[in-house]
């Protein structure tokens, strides 16, 4: 792909743990934009298995790659971040119609937020449409295989945190 302007683009999310639908959309996100950032949110409304730095760790593995990506931790409003790092799209992802109400009341609070930066929806490859994070703790929490969900890498460490305690730890 070649443009006059390289074009950033963030792909947002608490990434907890980073699955196998996280890393489809990532790989085809940064093959269709010059720079990608996997912003890594803190989670600040959501109560969290991995730490901060674990999941920046896990997606940093996954990403390692990918020339084009870079994973960086954000805190406070996406549009904060968009704006310091250059972005001029937010990548989403769609894995059912029930997502598609929230991502569209998000894309347009985002489009008032930010109206010189558009938001793109990919469809996770048809393998990893029903794969969210939520079902990848739970299965994990409970004792069952997650193989199938997320790379190797995040299934040692998944087994590694529920065989400590099987509790979510705060952000």
């Amino acid at each position: 792909m070649t443009s006059s302007t390289a074009i950033t683009a963030v792909y947002p999310g608490t990434f907890d743990p980073f699955t196998l639908g996280h890393e489809d959309l990532m790989r085809r996100a940064s093959r269709l934009f010059e720079r990608l950032i996997v912003a890594v949110a803190a989670g600040h409304h959501k109560r969290t298995m991995f730490t901060i730095a674990e999941r920046l760790e896990m997606a940093q593995e996954l990403a390692a790659d990918c020339p084009t990506v870079e994973v960086i931790a954000f805190r406070g409003l996406l549009r904060d971040f968009v704006v310091e790092h250059g972005g001029k799209v937010v990548v989403r992802g769609l894995r059912a119609v029930s997502d598609f109400e929230y991502e569209f009341q998000m894309a347009g609070m985002n489009r008032q937020l930010m109206p010189d930066v558009e938001t793109v929806f990919l469809t996770p490859s048809d393998q990893h449409q029903f794969i969210s994070g939520t079902f990848v703790r739970e299965i994990a929490t409970l004792g069952g295989d997650v193989s199938k969900f997320v790379a190797p890498s995040v299934l040692a460490r998944l087994r590694e945190r529920v065989s400590q305690s099987g509790r979510l730890n705060p952000a």
